[in-house]
């Protein structure tokens, strides 16, 4: 029989944040679903992104998940921008919030990754059933 490898503080740490933050149902699929090739890399996030990182303190969590989305969204990688958008908006950061940080990644890291930011959102916004109105057009400014 294998022995089971001993964890860290930081691991502990992490998985523990990782499933409050992403949802426990899907951590577990994740870790369930990594095989023999994935599995060291699951480890290795949850202990080091996760753990030494997430729940180390220092920086409130709400700016560590707007600065999630906008570093995400400026390296172009929708199925992170997407599941992190989520755990954003499901811990307390507000629609306007992404939206703000997404109108910055426009500012900084160009219209594409921005209309990407917004379309993700937006898509996740349904998913939550968080209405995203058009009763407030704007007018066209002289």
């Amino acid at each position: 029989m294998a022995k089971r490898k001993a964890r860290s503080k930081a691991f502990v740490d992490g998985l523990k944040f990782r499933r409050r933050w992403l949802g426990k149902a899907y951590v577990d699929k994740v870790f369930r679903d990594a095989d023999d090739f994935s599995i060291d890399l699951q480890e290795y996030l949850t202990e080091h992104a996760w753990g030494a990182t997430w729940a180390r303190g220092g920086l409130p969590l709400k700016t560590r998940s707007l600065m999630n989305l906008a570093m995400i969204s400026a390296l172009n990688r929708p199925h992170e921008l997407e599941l992190h958008t989520r755990a954003a908006l499901r811990n307390g950061v507000t629609p306007a919030e992404v939206k703000e940080a997404f109108l910055q990644v426009g500012a900084y890291c160009g219209a594409p990754a921005a209309i990407d930011g917004f379309r993700i959102a937006r898509k996740v916004l349904a998913e939550l059933g968080i209405p995203t109105s058009k009763a407030s057009k704007r007018r066209r400014r002289s």
